[in-house]
């Protein structure tokens, strides 16, 4: 067998691929961002081609890097930024528009039509979900209504549909696998969560000719080899996003929780093998299933902007010249000097689900700088991940005992802390931090024999750093409660 397994790691603003040794450490790793394109308010969208050009380049620069060749690789796996939606021409391989991406916000008025009979929740019952301009079902309903030609040969199985795993396998085997794995058919809006299949009353709702989705598959088996690049080489595991760091923090028992700290915000709790309902606008989500084994399903908030106003500050209004620069101007003043910001560019997600909500700065005075903003924006990451925590124990009557974390934002210490302090629960980052790409490396290390069970991932698992509460609860109490005043302003605003 192969000393490594390879990771596809497709996310919201970049592509990376990452090589894995049997004990989870990063042997190699590139990575490239890719354009993100705003046609107008509320429309996002990338360009499927450079997204998978990209794919391809950064497969060969992390091989080349440490001389490695496919024949290194025991399997690949894939992790995606999961509701982006595009759709293709089965011949050519080409897309017919650029993706539409998961903040995209086209659809409102379609969700509004839909919600008008049987509200919001219509859906929720048999998807976990909620209707809202998030999830992939009703953004390939805009596409097949919009693209010209599309529904046409969509409903002749010329045009097919793909989330972004579905598009990258697509293009590994040469067009040989048209395929989804369960946690991103869940995330479409178009799946029952409980029987695992696409479902043919929402399909007949939403007008989605089924002849242009993908299989359902789980999330660790070989699906296929990969042509070109990485010949050979099976394709064995496929995770979303989230499900996958949900994976590589190796959360497999009930309760156990993690948090990723990326251009959005998603907390997984894995609640076993039966789908969990929310009534606290939480989402309601496969969490993974390998192989034959028994799907495990989870919890989930959704935060729509969390590195993402960093970047924010950086490249719209220059207050810092990258992103890491946030943590150093947050610690020159030694508090928000009353400033918050509810970064509602999208609508605010979970647990409040609206739509209208848009984003602001309140409490400024003359005595705010740049240094309060900076640390008010690291502060709504952590205040909006309280909010979804405390959805979460409404829900389950779980007391979580400490939140595993991961993410590009987890390297700020400033921001840690205070996410400690205001849950008033410890926070862990783990040695390896890259855990989505992990999750989906462990996803087709388990397919193929490259580890035995989950035994050998817990046992890969290690804390690098534990932040402990130390926030006077007055202090807390305090905090949160000008934060929800600030998150009533922005709720409804358009």
């Amino acid at each position: 067998m192969a000393s490594y397994i390879g990771a596809i790691d497709q996310g919201t603003t970049s592509s990376r691929f990452i090589v894995f040794d049997r004990a989870g450490a990063i042997v190699s790793v590139a990575q490239k961002e890719h354009a993100q394109i705003y046609p107008q308010p509320g429309h996002v969208e990338h360009d499927p081609l450079e997204i998978w050009r990209n794919t391809q380049e950064v497969i060969e620069q992390a091989l080349a890097r440490k001389g490695l060749s496919p024949q290194d690789l025991t399997a690949i796996g894939i992790t995606n930024q999961r509701e982006t939606t595009l759709i293709w021409d089965r011949t050519t391989g080409k897309p017919l528009y650029n993706a539409l991406v998961w903040q995209d916000t086209r659809v409102d008025p379609i969700v509004q039509e839909f919600a008008r009979d049987g509200g919001h929740d219509r859906l929720r019952d048999r998807t976990g979900l909620p209707l809202t301009s998030y999830f992939s079902g009703l953004k390939l309903r805009w596409l097949l209504d919009n693209v010209p030609g599309a529904r046409e040969k969509a409903v002749a199985g010329d045009v097919l549909f793909g989330t972004i795993d579905t598009w990258l396998v697509w293009n590994l085997t040469g067009g040989r696998c048209h395929i989804t794995d369960e946690t991103n058919a869940s995330r479409t809006q178009l799946m029952d969560l409980r029987k695992l299949a696409w479902d043919d009353e929402i399909l007949a709702l939403f007008n989605i000719p089924r002849a242009c989705l993908p299989t359902i598959v789980s999330s660790s088996e070989v699906y296929g080899e990969a042509v070109g690049l990485l010949k050979g080489v099976p394709i064995a595991g496929i995770l979303g996003d989230q499900q996958a760091a949900l994976v590589g923090q190796t959360c497999f028992q009930p309760g156990e929780a993690k948090n990723t700290y990326g251009t959005g915000c998603f907390m997984l709790m894995n609640t076993g093998e039966n789908p969990y309902p929310s009534t606290c606008g939480l989402l309601t989500t496969v969490g993974y299933r390998f192989g034959q084994k028994k799907t495990v399903y989870a919890l989930e908030g959704s935060i729509a902007i969390a590195g993402a106003l960093v970047q924010w500050l950086r490249d719209n209004l220059g207050i810092i010249q990258s992103s890491t620069d946030i943590e150093a101007l947050a610690r020159s003043v030694e508090n928000n000097g009353g400033v918050t910001i509810v970064p509602a560019f999208s609508g605010l997600y979970a647990p409040h689900w609206n739509a209208d909500a848009r984003g602001l700065i309140g409490g400024l005075t003359r005595f705010a700088t740049k240094g309060h903003i900076a640390r008010a924006a690291l502060e709504a990451t952590a205040f909006q991940t309280r909010e979804v925590l405390d959805a979460m124990t409404k829900d389950t009557g779980i007391a979580v005992k400490e939140l595993r974390t991961d993410g590009g934002m987890v390297v700020n210490e400033l921001l840690m802390q205070f996410q400690a302090d205001i849950l008033d629960v410890p926070v862990v980052r783990p040695k390896v931090i890259e855990t989505t790409a992990l999750g989906s490396a462990y996803a087709a290390g388990l397919a193929t024999g490259f580890w035995a069970g989950t035994d050998d991932l817990v046992h890969n698992w290690a804390v690098d750093k534990r932040w402990q509460p130390s926030m006077e609860a007055a202090e807390r109490k305090r905090l949160f409660a000008e934060w929800a005043k600030a998150v009533g302003r922005a709720i409804d605003w358009a």
